[in-house]
């Protein structure tokens, strides 16, 4: 029997707040999160800004022995972590616990790590590292870290889907829960890749943009990177709804897919056969859906083939239905990038409030969709998507329905 799949608790840490409310009150003001980079070396880099978490204070959150042990994309997971379990008001002991499991997604995983032991040894000299240095940078370090914190038993991994992580996580979480192999998944996906080796990594792809995000519009001329986490609970409708648990809203549906044709130029059919899998596993028609949140990088080739394969997909609905990019706001957090854009999506269900996509200037013919440009907008609306198209053309889109 396929079980029915709910969100039961949120929790998130981005350069647009701390925590879920905060986060959304950005978005609703179309708030702009992106600024200069505060990281060592910047004056090397000819990128300069970034969505970075500002005035993150980590003694304040964690002692001495945990941050020898937690890189800053574990801290900002164990944050976002520890908001969404205690909103679902779920503790984990005895047959429950042996029933839930953590996914999330990362590209870089221990980055931060990385580049300054590489530092340390290389223009320093220094012939010892910290003994906790693997441990430390392991791209599985967040899920076992929340694993151990709630006492999660149950099935645990991480996925490396560069932008793609996070989704290809939910889905994977989104599908153990309606199997039947877990009873609750705690899901998501976290990203810290501003450092300096990390930043002249994405330069050398000529992808970034110095100024700003601009997705969709005319004058866009490159991504920018953020940096955060976005942790839910994902739960059996059943288990949640005897417990009398706060349902944010239900996950309807997913699907992948592969490009198989270039390493990083996206492909129109891949992305449309993702879109329309969702709408098939969701049992959705095309026009039931209201908001899509795009995966909108502001880069040239992305958008206008993601709007191209919306088009395909929606035929006629794609001039009634809204899509806005939040990337405007708080970068683009490669793995943990979904996992934040997804709170744009239970936000545009339980709020009534759409997103907006800001900086937006001028209007490209090539993405002529209705990208509620600058400004939120209020709209009802019951089943929304969200689009993730990664590097290796690997795309994972979900559905989430009203409840």
């Amino acid at each position: 029997m396929m079980r029915r799949v709910v969100i039961t608790g949120a929790g998130t840490i981005n350069a647009l707040g701390a925590d879920v409310p905060q986060t959304l009150d950005a978005m609703k003001e179309g708030r702009c999160g992106i600024g200069r980079l505060d990281i060592r070396d910047v004056d090397r880099l000819a990128i300069q800004i970034g969505g970075q978490v500002k005035g993150y204070d980590e003694q304040a959150h964690f002692n001495r022995q945990q941050i020898a042990l937690y890189d800053r994309f574990t801290q900002f997971t164990l944050l976002a972590a520890r908001q969404a379990i205690a909103q679902s008001g779920l503790t984990f002991a005895g047959a429950l616990a042996d029933r839930s499991g953590v996914i999330l997604g990362t590209s870089g995983g221990g980055l931060n790590t990385q580049d300054e032991n590489y530092r340390a040894v290389y223009e320093e000299g220094k012939n010892r590292v910290h003994p906790f240095i693997v441990p430390k940078l392991m791209n599985n370090a967040a899920v076992s870290q929340v694993s151990m914190e709630w006492n999660l038993r149950g099935p645990s991994f991480t996925v490396a889907t560069a932008c793609a992580s996070s989704n290809h996580a939910m889905g994977q979480a989104f599908n153990m829960v309606r199997c039947g192999m877990a009873t609750v998944m705690v899901t998501g996906g976290s990203e810290s890749m501003l450092c300096f080796g990390g930043i002249k990594a994405w330069e050398g792809l000529r992808v970034m943009s110095k100024d700003a995000c601009r997705p969709f519009c005319a004058t866009r001329n490159g991504m920018v990177q953020g940096e955060g986490a976005g942790v839910f609970v994902f739960e059996d409708y059943e288990h949640a709804k005897t417990r009398g648990a706060d349902i944010l809203c239900e996950v309807a549906g997913f699907a992948m897919s592969s490009d198989a044709s270039d390493i990083v130029m996206p492909s129109k059919q891949g992305a449309a056969r993702a879109i329309a899998g969702a709408l098939k596993d969701a049992k959705l028609t095309p026009e039931m859906v209201g908001y899509i949140n795009a995966h909108g990088t502001g880069t040239a080739a992305n958008d206008k083939t993601e709007c191209a394969a919306v088009a395909d997909v929606f035929g006629a609905h794609a001039d009634r239905l809204m899509i806005s990019s939040t990337k405007s706001m708080h970068g683009h957090l490669i793995g943990g990038t979904g996992a934040v854009e997804l709170l744009a999506c239970i936000m545009a269900l339980r709020d009534g409030v759409i997103a907006p996509t800001i900086g937006y200037e001028e209007p490209d013919p090539e993405c002529a969709l209705d990208v509620v440009p600058n400004t939120a907008r209020d709209a009802s609306v019951d089943v929304v998507l969200s689009n993730a198209f990664a590097f290796g053309g690997l795309n994972a889109v979900i559905a989430l329905r009203k409840i």
